[in-house]
């Protein structure tokens, strides 16, 4: 379906040839907890973000949101640095965590992934079992102390809502837990390391109504403690968890606002369109 803004949605970005759609400014937040600041990415050639602005809070949820191929996994994969696993990758412009910049040539790319920890669309456990998929990560951090990693992993099964189910069975195999579980076991994996931020790239995507929802709860309970980035094509999910939301078409940001503000009020027409289904 055609939509109304006069780009063409298959083609790459070229600045001299598109007309950049007027954004609405971002909410001012006093003390963000990850501030992207005129982020540029791209693959060879190819420009896949541009000219990114935009502010996290602290202890809360941001949603992106946008059709497929926006750009919106790219940008969360730039908060902890996971594109600079893949080859030509270019990228201009800041990612600051708290006081870090993340692209600073000095920065620890390590100590960033424990600080901000990724939990992917596909449920990852490793072929271990349950316990040590959650120790895992204070194992190679140099943990041997079984009283501390027998707690850290209480205490991560428990932040993710998985204890009591699993409690009884710390030593199966991880891969014997259903989807939801498995999905939730990664995220105490990521818990276990204390991050300051989760990222999250469409958490729910392989899961059922009931395992959705319970990941849903607990990522309304995890703001508490930490701060959420989640990607996510679901419109009910980004109204239902996220604190703000942001838009994006074609590498850009199109508008990033209050999720209230964004689901009854946008400021751009595309954003409206989208969120209305004429298109993405």
């Amino acid at each position: 379906m055609e939509i109304e803004d006069p780009r063409p949605v298959a083609e790459p970005i070229h600045a001299a040839a598109i007309a950049v759609p007027t954004r609405t400014a971002a909410p001012l937040i006093q003390m963000p907890m990850l501030k992207v600041e005129r982020l540029n990415l791209f693959y060879g050639t190819k420009q896949a973000l541009r000219d990114i602005n935009l502010a996290v809070a602290s202890h809360s949820v941001m949603a992106f949101i946008g059709p497929s191929g926006c750009g919106k996994s790219t940008l969360l994969r730039c908060l902890n640095r996971m594109n600079d696993l893949i080859e030509d990758v270019r990228i201009e412009g800041r990612v600051i965590l708290g006081e870090t910049d993340l692209y600073a040539p000095d920065t620890d790319v390590i100590g960033l992934r424990k600080r901000a920890g990724m939990v992917f669309q596909k449920s990852n456990p490793f072929p271990k079992s349950i316990f040590e998929n959650v120790a895992y990560g204070l194992r190679i951090q140099g943990e041997r102390d079984k009283a501390v990693l027998d707690e850290s992993v209480e205490q991560s099964l428990r932040g993710a809502g998985l204890w009591d189910e699993v409690k009884d069975r710390l030593k199966d195999s991880a891969q014997g837990l259903s989807g939801g579980q498995q999905q939730r076991l990664c995220i105490a994996r990521a818990l276990a390391v204390k991050p300051e931020v989760i990222l999250m790239d469409e958490p729910c995507s392989a899961l059922d109504p009931i395992a959705t929802g319970k990941i849903e709860e607990l990522i309304m309970e995890l703001k508490q403690n930490f701060t959420i980035v989640i990607v996510t094509h679901n419109m009910q999910q980004a109204a239902r968890v996220s604190d703000h939301t942001a838009f994006f078409w074609m590498g850009e940001l199109i508008e990033a606002d209050v999720t209230e503000k964004i689901f009854t009020n946008p400021g751009h027409r595309m954003t409206e369109d989208y969120i209305t289904g004429r298109f993405g």
